[in-house]
Formats: structure tokens, sequence, C-alpha cells
């Protein structure tokens, strides 16, 4: 299966929206997308796209957050949403969604990312429980679901607090 991930495109919003709500099966996660988009934090590089067959069938999105505790914040990124087509999951496709998002987030000078997701799948990646940091999530999860990547080595030491998202997280999540 010869996947291609690059770049959103301006034409791909669409599709972009429609296969994260087909996956989430709810609007919301296409809502949540447009408005991050709209953001002057929002980085274009960090939103990428699966391509199989000419056909969008991944999406990931890295979002800037800030980690706030003892009296400093510290800018990470956030890993959400990801989807893959519902036919084509555990084809590898997010895996290298995961895996090229990484990249770039590193390219472009980003220590950190953070991400609430499976407990099972974000640790192959190098992901550890975000509080192995004292990093908390503001609101109730699963501990060993809430979880940190360094980028960089040693890039969240000395770094504790709680995570920010940007409001829409609060209005579409």
């Amino acid at each position: 299966m010869k996947i291609v991930v690059r770049a959103e495109r301006n034409s791909d919003y669409q599709e972009i929206a429609m296969l994260n709500d087909l996956a989430f099966g709810q609007e919301n996660e296409g809502l949540l997308i447009e408005a991050l988009r709209k953001r002057k934090e929002f980085i274009k590089e960090l939103s990428l796209v699966a391509i199989l067959e000419g056909q969008i069938s991944g999406h990931i999105l890295f979002t800037p957050v800030s980690i706030s505790g003892n009296g400093k914040s510290t800018i990470s990124l956030a890993l959400a949403p990801m989807c893959v087509m519902p036919e084509l999951q555990n084809f590898g496709i997010g895996s290298q969604l995961v895996e090229h998002g990484l990249k770039a987030a590193q390219s472009l000078g980003f220590r950190s990312v953070i991400v609430l997701g499976h407990k099972e799948y974000y640790p192959r990646f190098g992901f550890k429980p975000a509080s192995f940091f004292e990093i908390t999530c503001p609101f109730e999860v699963p501990d060993e679901c809430f979880m940190a990547l360094e980028l960089q080595d040693q890039a969240l030491i000395g770094i504790s607090g709680m995570v920010s998202y940007p409001i829409e997280f609060d209005r579409f999540g």
C-alpha cells in the first residue's frame, strides 16, 4: 500500500472535515478543525493528510498548547485529532501520519507533544504518561491515556503544570 503524507491544501478542507466526521461519528471534529484553522497560531505544515490512490485516507493535526505551572508557561503541541478512514484502519496509515507529524514538529523547533489517546497505541512512538513529567490535564481523564513526548532530549525536564488547550476544544470537544 503506497501512502503519501503531505501538508493539507485549501482544496482538502471539505474532504478532511468529512473524513473526521465519518471516523468519529459526529460533525464536531470537522467543526473543530475548521475553527482551529482560523487561529493565528495555526500551523499549516502540522495539518497532514495521508493520500492513498488519490484519496485522502487519513488526517492528523498538531496545535500549539501551553503547559503552565510554577509561575512559568511553556509552549507544546497537542496531537488532536487524528483519524483514518474506518475501512482502512489497522493498515499503518495512522502510524505514518504520527511519524511524519512528529518529524515535522521537530523540524519546526517544537520540543514536545501532548496527546489524549489510546494507551496501547501512542507509547509505540515514545509517549509516556504526562504525569511522569508532572503535567496534568485540565479535565478528568485516565492517567495512562494522557501522554507526553519529548521531541528533544530532556525537553520536559523542569516543566510541569496544566495543559491549556485552545478554547475551540471546549466548544467542539
